[in-house]
């Protein structure tokens, strides 16, 4: 039997699912982004027409999936990212799914009112800037040396990092542009390393790369202590060649503002706007995202054991212990130890 949840049909809102979810899409976004759409994803309104009405036919006719949202916004996610290929966009959307469904304490119950999540992203420890960079990327700042190592958890942190994505996410620039990352690891400590075991790390690092609907185009790291080069060496080594590429390590912040404008860095970091407002604006985007964030737990997809979807999304990631626990065969995921 896979793990499935109780049903949720009587809360399922119809901005999200069904045929009121399916109305035709509508282009809200700068012209602008018309031509970078078309050249980079090879996305016209043709090609987005057919592309939707075929996804949502394999999702209203997939034997495993039970409910997903089909709001033209949801998956034109999966669909840019995946520059409209249709079978690389299935597999991607199957394994956003499966990873939701067989690791609940990450990625169900999400809530943008979630205190945790609102007392972490206070503490300054991830930061979405408000303004882009000099090619439109959405820039998130993560300062791990801000959070308290000993008041949260690695699954507190997933969590909140899970909650700041999916409200990105629905940011269509950002599905076309893509995102860049900075990570500051200035003040860190061992008690930061210590929350972590290899094997969590290991696996958030798969279900990011492998099953989340965004365009990494850049990570910068700086400010790296010496006795947590192994560790970053470590996630790094995960990553696909592709992403590797897109790695940047550098020495100062005189280093990183060759690659970012500083501008649009926080007051603390040489710009303008201090991370508490921009903390403050970001709640605000939020807010205006609640149901779409609630939306998510109304997605099922039964997991088996032999099942395509299990197998693509977690087969590297799980042995076959996790695998009979995740799928039901062994007991509840409560019981799986992710360590």
């Amino acid at each position: 039997m896979g793990l499935e949840t109780a049903d949720n049909s009587t809360s399922l809102n119809h901005q999200f699912f069904g045929k009121e979810a399916e109305s035709t899409y509508e282009w809200k976004i700068s012209e602008d982004l018309r031509s970078v759409a078309q050249t980079e994803l090879r996305e016209d309104d043709a090609t987005r027409e057919a592309a939707l009405e075929q996804l949502r036919n394999w999702i209203h006719t997939h034997p495993l999936i039970k409910t997903c949202r089909t709001d033209s916004l949801f998956l034109l996610r999966f669909l840019r990212t995946k520059k409209f290929s249709i079978p690389q966009t299935q597999e991607i959307l199957e394994r956003y799914l499966t990873i939701r469904q067989a690791y609940p304490v990450w990625f169900r119950g999400l809530s943008v009112d979630d205190k945790v999540v609102n007392d972490i992203l206070d503490s300054g420890y991830l930061v979405p800037l408000p303004q882009r960079d000099k090619n439109g990327h959405k820039v998130i700042l993560s300062s791990p040396g801000r959070l308290d190592s000993y008041k949260y958890s690695a699954t507190d942190v997933i969590r909140t990092h899970s909650v700041v994505v999916e409200v990105l996410m629905d940011e269509e620039e950002s599905q076309i542009k893509g995102f860049v990352y900075i990570n500051d690891e200035s003040g860190l400590q061992m008690s930061h390393l210590s929350m972590w075991s290899f094997s969590e790390l290991r696996r958030i690092t798969k279900c990011i790369q492998n099953s989340t609907p965004m365009r990494h185009k850049e990570t910068h790291f700086i400010n790296i202590p010496s006795f947590a080069n192994k560790l970053i060496e470590f996630v790094i080594s995960i990553l696909s060649d592709k992403l590797k590429k897109r790695v940047k390590f550098h020495n100062s912040m005189e280093e990183l503002k060759e690659h970012i404008d500083p501008k649009i860095l926080p007051k603390e970091y040489g710009g303008v706007t201090p991370i508490s407002d921009m903390i403050a604006e970001f709640k605000k985007m939020m807010v205006k995202h609640r149901d779409s964030v609630q939306s998510l737990d109304d997605m099922n997809i039964t997991l088996a054991k032999d099942s395509k979807g299990i197998v693509a999304a977690l087969g590297d990631l799980a042995d076959d212990e996790d695998l009979d626990v995740i799928t039901g065969i062994s007991g509840s995921f409560r019981k799986l130890e992710v360590d």
